[in-house]
């Protein structure tokens, strides 16, 4: 006998303890009067007690048969609590939820913070790795990258779109001018994002101006992740080619300005990727629903591609008043 069988017979017991009646029971758990009596009888046999004191008319419960009721109430109302336990759960986001998220993901941690505040009873376990990882098999709950998601066994939902942009202090333009086409770079300090993964420097995505030729651009500094250029820049060390979420503290500060935006029209979509499963936990709906809406709200990027924060026209002899 498994251990189903065992709590099948359990339940018969129990109720048969209830109605005093083998014929009862049956009638109530649809079952015949000698099947109820054949499980009563196997439970015996297994317990190696006798649990009912039967007769003709009547079934009464031994000394025995009474402390395996009481524990049967116990081993009920416990399956009563955890069966209601999970079913708060399916309807209340709560609980630890594994995320990977690459490394320019700390840049999202305002976000983040705010969804904690939102759902205090679901903790993040927040793994930064510009590396792949295999969704299904390395324990996310959920996996957030940029690119499209191949695999049959995972869905993915859009979390809204990014652009790159150049930015640079408003005292860096002001020593060394403002560039007017992408030509005009390779007379300024540039500071470059290296992929931690392979070692190479992320390209500009500049579209040729005047000379139809792609530009590459001087190398003044490069780091492994976008945070150090956006500083490097801020403190007017050079241009910096960022996303649009990366800087939006130092847009609404005018700590640091764009230029060139005519020249780089590279968008990229962030993506949550998690496995395909027809029950997706409340916490993981409320995360990526979270995120889609609040990560990168449609008006952080207008839609001539310019940055809601203080931008310089190209050709532009002047700096912005503030800045």
């Amino acid at each position: 006998m498994n251990n189903l069988d065992n709590l099948s017979a359990l339940k018969v017991f129990a109720r048969a303890a209830e109605t005093r009646s083998f014929t009862e029971t049956g009638n109530q758990l649809g079952l015949s009067a000698s099947a109820v009596g054949k499980a009563v009888a196997r439970l015996e046999k297994r317990l190696g007690v006798r649990v009912f004191h039967r007769s003709t008319r009547s079934i009464q419960l031994t000394d025995e048969g009474k402390q395996l009721l009481e524990s049967c109430r116990r081993i009920f109302a416990e399956l009563d609590a955890m069966e209601s336990g999970f079913g708060a759960t399916r309807t209340t986001p709560r609980g630890r939820l594994h995320v990977s998220l690459p490394l320019v993901g700390t840049l999202m941690m305002p976000t983040l913070a705010a969804f904690m505040t939102a759902y205090p009873e679901i903790a993040l376990d927040l793994h930064f790795s510009d590396h792949l990882v295999d969704v299904v098999n390395d324990g996310f709950d959920v996996v957030v990258r940029t690119g499209e998601a191949t695999d049959s066994r995972l869905i993915a939902r859009s979390l809204g779109e990014f652009r790159l942009q150049l930015v640079g202090a408003p005292s860096y333009f002001r020593r060394a001018g403002i560039p007017r086409t992408p030509e005009d770079l390779l007379q300024h300090a540039c500071l470059h994002h290296r992929f931690p993964t392979n070692g190479k420097l992320e390209r500009w995505p500049l579209t040729p101006s005047t000379t139809g030729n792609d530009v590459s651009v001087p190398v003044t500094a490069a780091a492994s992740s976008i945070e150090p250029l956006v500083a490097l820049a801020e403190a007017g060390l050079g241009i910096a080619c960022v996303p649009d979420f990366a800087w939006r503290p130092q847009a609404a500060s005018g700590t640091l300005v764009q230029v060139l935006d005519t020249f780089v029209t590279h968008t990229g979509t962030f993506r949550a990727v998690w496995p395909a499963s027809p029950y997706a936990s409340p916490k993981l709906r409320a995360f990526v629903e979270f995120l889609s809406v609040h990560l990168l709200p449609p008006g952080d990027v207008a839609a001539n591609g310019r940055s809601k924060g203080a931008h310089l026209v190209p050709g532009s002899k002047t700096l912005p008043a503030n800045a």
